[in-house]
């Protein structure tokens, strides 16, 4: 899900009190490396927290292509996540079956299209663990 750089931006100058509660659910900011440019990406997620982690749904509104974020963890999954004022480097993981039978209600309670998304596709959409590196 993509809010814009302006977004992105509030967020960041304001800790999240703009940005973080958007449209009835909550955001953070994933910073990923670009697979192919090597240059950093930020953007604003949908999110919800799970144990000491985050998750987040590489969804691409369900197109049959993943969204670049996902393909840019997938190749490196060393990451920054900001939720709210708190910065901090994470690594990303795929949910295993098991976990996202668990997890997606979850998702789905934070934003409810998900579940459309996936039945526009035959791409088994993916929920990214974000856990905070110590």
């Amino acid at each position: 899900m993509l809010f814009g750089k302006e977004h992105t931006q509030k967020y960041k100058e304001t800790g999240g009190q703009e940005g973080h509660d958007w449209q009835g659910t909550q955001t953070l900011l994933l910073t990923t490396t670009g697979r192919k440019s090597g240059e950093a990406r930020e953007l604003p997620l949908i999110y919800a927290p799970w144990e000491d982690a985050y998750l987040i749904v590489a969804s691409n509104g369900g197109e049959d292509r993943p969204p670049a974020w996902y393909l840019n963890l997938s190749e490196n999954p060393e990451t920054e996540v900001q939720v709210w004022d708190d910065r901090f480097k994470a690594t990303a993981r795929e949910a295993t079956p098991d976990e996202k039978a668990e997890m997606w209600p979850t998702m789905t309670k934070e934003w409810p299209a998900y579940d459309d998304y996936q039945k526009k596709t035959d791409r088994e959409i993916p929920i990214i663990v974000l856990e905070r590196e110590s």
